[in-house]
């Protein structure tokens, strides 16, 4: 059974293009146009991984992380920040807000995956 990635940005063809990778290696994917969204996505079932951006209108990256880490369905669920951010103080704010990982864009296919594959449990 392939494991279940949920995406969160808000540029389609963000979603688009780590959704192509992250499908032809054999992950499932849920995706969401913002923080809310993608609240709104998390409804008890098993995901094995978040890939977030970090700045997004209505809910950004960090917010989102924060309202995930209270839920106790998806409190242990491993997240990656993959944004354009790039400054340590921001980096800190998502490792401390509960992100696992920090992947900047733009990204290589292989670089996210490695990233993926190291934190996607069963």
């Amino acid at each position: 059974m392939a494991k279940t990635i949920l995406i969160v940005d808000d540029s389609s063809s963000m979603r688009q293009v780590v959704g192509i990778t992250l499908r032809a290696a054999g992950y499932d994917v849920i995706e969401g146009r913002d923080g809310k969204d993608a609240l709104n996505q998390l409804t008890g079932q098993k995901v094995h991984l978040i890939i977030s951006d970090v700045n997004m209108p209505n809910m950004d990256g960090i917010s989102f992380v924060i309202a995930v880490k209270k839920m106790p369905a998806y409190k242990f669920t491993p997240i990656i920040m993959l944004t354009t951010e790039t400054e340590d103080a921001r980096k800190n704010e998502g490792r401390a807000a509960g992100a696992k990982a920090w992947v900047v864009k733009p990204f290589r296919p292989e670089q996210l995956l490695d990233a993926v594959q190291k934190l996607c449990l069963p």
